[in-house]
């Protein structure tokens, strides 16, 4: 199977300060399917590198997915990704992941759009989709582009935390077409919107509450196309085991369709540092 990594981080833990604030663990796993001969999903984390930075920074989490039948998909996502990753290491230190996301991923776009520009004479064309979760405090903030996902498993509920920017979805959400008719179009996997297309994208972000015992999961959609909510939420409420739940969910995913690439991380909250906002600064609860 393919790529896996698994990370675990919280306090107490091998070369991790007791009292982080937050506390995480996660793997991530993504493989090529049973049809197509290369991956063209790309993953990505930024770690927290000292104890101060857990509260600066944060954690960073990115998925992205080059758009099938373009050129070079495979190189549009993990220049977005790396793009993602390089810029909120240099963030300046407490910046509100919200409009920081959306920035870094306006300038993944550019960067993708450029690149493919400069591929060849003439340019060729580049594209991807990109979910990215940014966490910190008791906080998570997310932004997307495309039909990648992210969903909060919370007490054996999953919630959808991500809009897909696809072409049924949008008439869906105009009243064109109904929930049904979108399920069964041979145009629902159309996107409205992937980086790389023009200079300037329209960046989806929103913030959520996080406990401890929440898993968050963001997926390219050779995952949830094959695999409901409710099997996520199924394996992840009471799993402790995250490398093998990854492994069950590309499995399951390449046995019900295995046509597209697969990948997901699974992020389990270990322990959050409740704060409030006062002008966009964190102060710590009681």
């Amino acid at each position: 199977m393919g790529r896996l990594n698994v990370v675990s981080s919280f306090p107490g833990a091998s070369g991790q300060p007791k009292s982080s604030g937050l506390a995480i663990e996660f793997a991530q796993l993504s493989d090529a399917g049973r049809v197509r001969g290369h991956n063209e999903d790309y993953l990505g984390h930024a770690a927290p590198e000292t104890a101060p930075a857990v509260r600066t920074h944060g954690w960073l989490f990115a998925v992205a997915d080059g758009v099938g039948g373009h050129d070079k998909g495979e190189v549009a996502s993990q220049v977005a990704i790396e793009t993602l990753m390089q810029g909120f290491r240099k963030a300046v230190a407490g910046e509100p992941h919200s409009p920081l996301l959306q920035r870094l991923v306006q300038a993944a776009n550019i960067q993708v759009y450029e690149t493919g520009r400069n591929a060849s004479p003439g340019g060729t064309a580049m594209a991807t989709t990109v979910v990215a979760c940014a966490l910190r405090f008791d906080r998570a903030a997310i932004a997307h582009v495309g039909d990648s996902r992210c969903y909060l498993v919370r007490r054996g509920q999953a919630t959808l935390l991500t809009r897909d920017h696809t072409v049924v979805n949008d008439q869906v959400r105009l009243g064109i077409l109904s929930a049904k008719e979108a399920a069964e179009s041979d145009r629902r996997h159309l996107l409205s919107r992937s980086l790389g297309n023009d200079l300037f994208v329209g960046v989806e972000t929103s913030e959520h509450q996080i406990f401890a015992d929440d898993v968050l999961l963001l997926c390219s959609d050779g995952l949830h196309g094959a695999v409901a909510a409710a099997e996520f939420a199924s394996l992840l409420t009471g799993s402790t085991d995250l490398t093998s739940a990854a492994r069950h969910l590309v499995a399951l995913a390449n046995e019900r369709d295995g046509s597209d690439n697969i990948s997901v991380q699974l992020i389990r909250i270990r322990e959050v540092e409740r704060v409030g906002m006062y002008r966009g600064r964190p102060y710590k609860l009681r």
